[in-house]
Order: structure tokens, then sequence, then C-alpha cells
């Protein structure tokens, strides 16, 4: 099947190779477009006359199931309803815009599914444009990109009535029960622009969990105060996360964020809180003048790579001889973090690299990043929430997502059941 240029449409070989009717259909139409000189688009395309009589053939077969009796039967005399002419209606289709006839009954009961009452859009255009949306194309650029293309004008308006669609189906997402227990749960934060009265750098949590399975899970997402995080607000979304059913976690990773590990604590008293290796060496690298860099860089990697936590403490006490004077602030970051720095050198290398730092959740805001740079604002909390949400869900073939599974996660498991068996529920 070909578009107006004649080039192959996206995904068509397929269907076309598993339905020979709709291969011969295909075929008829290239060669009427070519013999007859039209487009197989557009107003008076082939394909759109076509959609016009695929749907109101549809919209006949509907109401003849709906009065119980087909076109000029007898036995709809007297049967107290009766077809009612039709009404014109412009429906906006994955080839343009396409006029149809809906038919009506006397008693104004026909209530058609394949194009609903009301309905000016089709399926396969909200999904276009939420898809748009998720990968980071503003209202604007969506309006123009789909003018183009449909070749009839699309607002800005409709673009953004058809994303706030999902805005139910995110608070559904936000609110859903949660699995009992979770191996590893990663915390982080991404910081986005919001209008609150004014513009301001509002940060938004974001928790992701492994289940027992290996796979990622974003169990939630909060926007926090411009004024930066506190015990008080960990306390709210940690509650959340446990009355929505998480009993137990064994290990929380999270970035040294203030007041976190005491909320943890206070939420799961047996999860032990695991700083993010990686942020701490950046954060390090923060207090050093770069000349300093890479022998700062190499001395951290030989404490966080130690076999033991012996041997770590030993060469976190000649780093702190070697930099203590030059770098003081530094030093003291290391000392206040170091008991949520070493419980993963109690695991073997595999789950090292599992917990040591928050790359999966990195990862997604990776991404996050990618849909929202576009943006110079968003005009409130449920705007900037609605396109982290698509994001999360927007599935990227060949590419890492946030619902992936964890590679090796089989070894990775056995290795847990050793230490929290009995709260892994592992015999």
């Amino acid at each position: 099947m070909t578009n107006q240029s004649n080039e192959p449409v996206p995904g068509s070989e397929l269907a076309l190779a598993s339905d020979p009717g709709l291969a011969v259909l295909a075929e008829r139409l290239v060669e009427a477009a070519r013999t007859q000189g039209v487009q197989l688009t557009g107003p008076t395309g082939l394909l759109t006359g076509l959609t016009k009589q695929v749907l109101e053939t549809a919209l006949n077969v509907e109401i003849a199931e709906h009065l119980g009796y087909d076109r000029g039967d007898p036995a709809g005399v007297g049967s107290g309803n009766s077809r009612n002419g039709t009404t014109s209606k412009t429906v906006r289709t994955d080839i343009g815009e396409v006029q149809i006839d809906v038919p009506r009954d006397r008693a104004g009961t026909f209530a058609p599914v394949v194009v609903a009452k009301h309905q000016r859009r089709l399926t396969g255009f909200d999904d276009a444009v939420i898809s748009l949306y998720a990968k980071g194309m503003t209202t604007g650029d969506i309006a123009n990109h789909l003018s183009d293309v449909y070749e009839t004008d699309v607002s800005r308006e409709l673009v953004s009535k058809v994303t706030d669609a999902v805005v139910e189906q995110m608070i559904e997402w936000q609110h859903r029960p949660l699995d009992a227990i979770y191996p590893v749960v990663l915390i982080d934060a991404i910081v986005l622009k919001i209008r609150d009265g004014q513009v301001a750098n509002r940060p938004v949590y974001v928790a992701m969990g492994i289940n027992l399975d290996g796979r990622r899970e974003v169990l939630g997402m909060w926007v926090g105060p411009s004024g930066g995080e506190g015990s008080k607000q960990w306390m709210n979304m940690l509650t959340e996360l446990r009355n929505r059913g998480i009993l137990d976690v064994c290990i929380v990773c999270c970035d040294g964020l203030k007041g976190l590990p005491a909320s943890i604590a206070a939420t799961w008293p047996d999860a032990t809180v695991q700083t993010c290796v990686v942020h701490l060496v950046r954060n390090s690298l923060r207090y050093a003048s770069k000349a300093d860099w890479q022998k700062i860089s190499a001395d951290l990697k030989s404490i966080y790579t130690s076999a033991t936590v012996a041997a770590a403490e030993a060469r976190f006490g000649e780093f702190c001889e070697r930099w203590e004077t030059k770098y003081p602030a530094m030093i003291k970051m290391w000392k206040s973090s170091w008991s949520e720095f070493v419980p993963f050198l109690d695991f073997p290398t595999d789950i090292r690299k599992l917990i040591y730092t928050t790359n999966g959740i990195e990862s997604l805001n990776a991404r996050f990043r990618q849909s929202t740079r576009r943006r110079g604002h968003f005009p409130n909390e449920q705007a900037a929430m609605k396109i982290l949400y698509l994001t999360i869900m927007e599935h990227r073939p060949n590419r890492a997502n946030a619902n992936g599974y964890v590679a090796g996660w089989k070894s990775i498991l056995n290795t847990l059941a050793l230490t929290y068996g009995d709260r892994l529920g592992i015999n």
C-alpha cells in the first residue's frame, strides 16, 4: 500500500502479506490512482472514499441490529421504531478528514459504537497525538505537524484535550495497589519548572521498585515544594506506598536526600538504606578543583570496589589523610554518609551493580528530560505529571524501558535469598 507519493506505508507489508484479500485491494487502489490520476488520500482520495464506505456500512449494520430488521424488511412495519434518514458528520482519521452520513432512528435511541455520538476523531488520531506528546513535542509542534499530515487545521486546544484524556488513567495508576514485598526500591528526583502563582523549580520525586520477578516498576511520582525536601514530606510519600500494599522492602537505594533515611527506617524498619555511590562521587568532585578530579576519582574507586568493609575503611583512612586538609567539606560529607555507603560491600559483584547506583531510575530521568526539554515551564502540576506518566507508559522497541526486566535476575535473587530469604517468602 502507498501514500500520495506512492511510497510504502510503514507496517503495511505485514498486514498485506497475512491477508491476500487486502493485497488485491491495495493493488487495485494503486492501479486506479495511477490510471485515473487521483490521489490515494486527501478529500477526494481513493482511501478517503473507501474509509467513508467502510464506516457507513458498519453504521448501517449497527442500526439494523438496533432496530431488529434490515432496510426494506417487512418485519419493520409497526415495530414502533424505524430509520429516520442520516446526519452528516466529519471525523478525523489516520488519513485525514472523512465526511460520513450517520443513520438515525425515529425514537432517537440509536447509539452507534463504530463512530459514537459526539465523536469527532477515530482512535488512531488520538493515539498519534498522545505518542507525539510522550516523545516531547509541544502542543504547538503537534498541531503544526498534524495540520501538515492531515491537510486540515488541528488546534493546540484539541491536542491538549486529547492528552487530557489520560489524566483519569494516570490518577488510577497513581493509586493502584502494589506488591507486598519489593527486594529493591530506588528513589531519585528530577527538577522541573512549574507555575504555582509564579514559575519555580520544583522537584518531582520518583520511586521505582524491582519486584520478585525482576521487573522494574515505577511505584509513584510526587511533586515536591520549591523549598526542597523534608522528613514530613518523605513520610507522607512512603506512608502512601505502604498504604498501597508495600509491607517490606529489603534495600532502598537513594541519593542521600535529606530526611529520607530516617523516614525509611520509620516506614520499613528492617530495610537497608544504600546511598547511591555514583552520586557521592559526583558530589565529591563539586568540592574539589578540576585539576584533582582524576586522582580523587581513582582513590574513591579503590574504596567502593574493595572486597570487604574492612578493606574499604582502611582505604578511606588513607583517602582522608591525603585530602582532608585541602578539601575538608568533601571528607565531612563522606564521613556523614559512611553508614549508608557501606551496606552494598557485604554483597557479591552482581548485587553491588544493582544497588550501588540509582542508574535504573537515572535512565528513566534521562527520558523525562528528553520529553520535557522543549517546554519552558508547565502551567500546573497536573500538566507536568501528565507528560511524565506518558513517558513511563511509552514502550520503545529495542530500548531500555521503565517497566523492563533486570538482566541476570535469577542469579541476583538466589544471592538475595541467602540474606533475606524469610522476608522474601522464599524457602
